[in-house]
């Protein structure tokens, strides 16, 4: 079959081979260097888990949603990421190809459902690299004596905290994949240090009675009418999502937030030494390295003090030791906070690097951003991440953290499905890892952050809705139009 493909695959489901996506990797103005081991990955992995999860949103779900069952919910976030995990290191070690799910969704579904995942990727990654961003700002200022990480200029509010580590980690990104595996690898040891040191010392401090009542009893909130009700509650009229077990099953659904960007491993396939191997370790390792630490400081969290205390949009896991008197433990933990969110956005940014980098060699994105530079990497999908990040600097992005959420839950849910697709379509390919349980294991990813996704926000499902609109819009008006694989690009990516 031709680049161009057959009369079938000139429409809006036009497969690219997985074996067309390999040659393509090949190509010397668009290569990206293979640096990469299986260590590298667990450290990319561990890099990007552990940062605002573990040391913001554990106090606030649980003073606000959950209570002690905190723990519990991380669990169940576990289970759901864990089992997309596992279809995600199959389709890695199958095509060891930069992209992620927009690579395995081309390989299965076709150019327009790959589009879609790959116009929602670039949301997921742009936009917890900016929610991020603006944390690492907040950090910085408590590191400094309360020093404002805010600026006006003119009428504009500036935060520059933020624009300053999303620029600083754009040169990072653009000097080599292997240095900022190496970055993170420092960094990561730090803030993990700093978390085990957290858990050992809280240890001491923790009081059984905290934990009764393990599920609280559910409670009105304003968040359990209109639009900020999760979606199945608006559907179902059930109860609200305040304490109880919908608050429980509320909770697994925003800690998963916790677990953003572990999709990113397997975006660094096509740089990884040994892919077949090294991503599905990479993968599932750090995915039971950060487990264990979330449960582990949640346990701890909610055992120092009574949950209620933790109520309000400002406690954090200094909330706790400031409780019992040991103030002296905020700076640590600022510190470790802050060197966490620092790997974040760098990997966050990586990520979404790779995937603007794949569509633009399919031709999905301008051309010119697949060019990579004398370290093989991306350098232009670099500057065009940094530029669309800055915008942490500009915009308050208010509660758009759950849309996120929902980016992630949507892409894994594809990639899920990919897996039973492809082990018919292509059961000839040969595969470094395979799913055990198929098809039960796949088809219990797909519920699982189905079931996640319903207990999102009416709000988050309206604006997510919206930027799939406007992604297709644009699909129709030059994506399309410029596809490579339909015949209508030149096939040789412009300098």
């Amino acid at each position: 079959m031709t680049r161009a493909g057959s009369k079938r695959d000139r429409g809006l489901f036009r497969v690219k081979s997985v074996e067309q996506s390999i040659r393509d990797t090949d190509d010397p103005d668009s290569k990206l260097r293979k640096d990469l081991t299986a260590w590298d990955l667990i450290v990319f992995g561990v890099a990007v888990v552990i940062g605002a999860g573990i040391f913001t949103l554990t106090a606030r779900t649980a003073g606000n949603v959950a209570g002690p069952s905190v723990s519990l919910a991380f669990v169940l976030a576990a289970i759901a990421c864990a089992l997309a995990a596992l279809c995600y290191a199959e389709f890695a070690s199958t095509v060891p190809v930069a992209g992620s799910a927009y690579t395995y969704s081309f390989a299965t579904f076709g150019e327009f459902v790959a589009w879609i995942i790959g116009w929602d990727l670039i949301l997921e990654f742009a936009l917890a690299a900016a929610v991020v961003g603006k944390g690492w700002s907040l950090y910085l200022g408590e590191v400094m004596g309360g020093l404002s990480s805010s600026v006006m200029v003119g009428p504009v509010k500036v935060d520059w905290g933020a624009v300053l580590i999303v620029v600083v980690i754009g040169v990072v990104i653009a000097s080599g994949t292997k240095l900022s595996s190496r970055v993170s690898l420092v960094i990561t040891s730090i803030k993990v240090g700093v978390v085990i040191f957290v858990v050992a010392l809280g240890a001491f401090y923790i009081k059984a009675e905290n934990y009764t009542p393990y599920i609280p009893p559910a409670e009105a909130a304003e968040t359990d009418n209109g639009l900020h009700q999760s979606l199945f509650s608006f559907v179902t009229g059930a109860g609200g999502s305040t304490f109880g077990w919908y608050g429980l099953l509320a909770a697994a659904s925003l800690v998963f937030f916790a677990f953003i960007g572990l999709d990113v491993v397997a975006t660094t396939a096509e740089e990884t030494r040994t892919p077949q191997k090294a991503v599905p370790i990479g993968i599932l390792g750090s995915l039971a390295i950060v487990t264990v630490l979330y449960v582990a400081v949640s346990l701890v969290l909610t055992g120092m003090v009574n949950y209620q205390e933790l109520e309000g949009d400002e406690s954090t896991l200094a909330t706790a030791f400031a409780i019992n008197g040991m103030d002296w433990a905020k700076n640590l933990i600022s510190i470790g906070a802050l060197a966490g969110l620092t790997t974040v956005v760098m990997v966050l940014m990586l990520g979404q690097t790779r995937v603007l980098f794949a569509m633009a060699r399919d031709g999905l994105m301008p051309r010119r951003l697949a060019h990579t530079g004398k370290r093989g990497t991306p350098v232009r999908t670099t500057v065009v991440t940094v530029v669309v990040a800055v915008l942490a600097g500009l915009v308050p992005l208010g509660t758009l953290e759950g849309m996120v959420n929902i980016g992630t839950l949507f892409a894994f849910v594809l990639v899920s499905i990919g897996v039973l697709v492809l082990r018919r379509t292509r059961g000839d390919l040969e595969r470094g890892f395979r799913v055990p349980l198929v098809p039960y294991v796949p088809i219990l990813a797909v519920l699982a952050c189905l079931w996640l996704m319903v207990n999102l926000s009416v709000e988050t499902w309206i604006r997510f809705v919206v930027w799939m609109a406007i992604g297709v819009v644009i699909y129709f008006v030059y994506s399309r139009r410029h596809s490579v694989l339909a015949g209508t690009a030149d096939p040789d990516p412009p300098v």
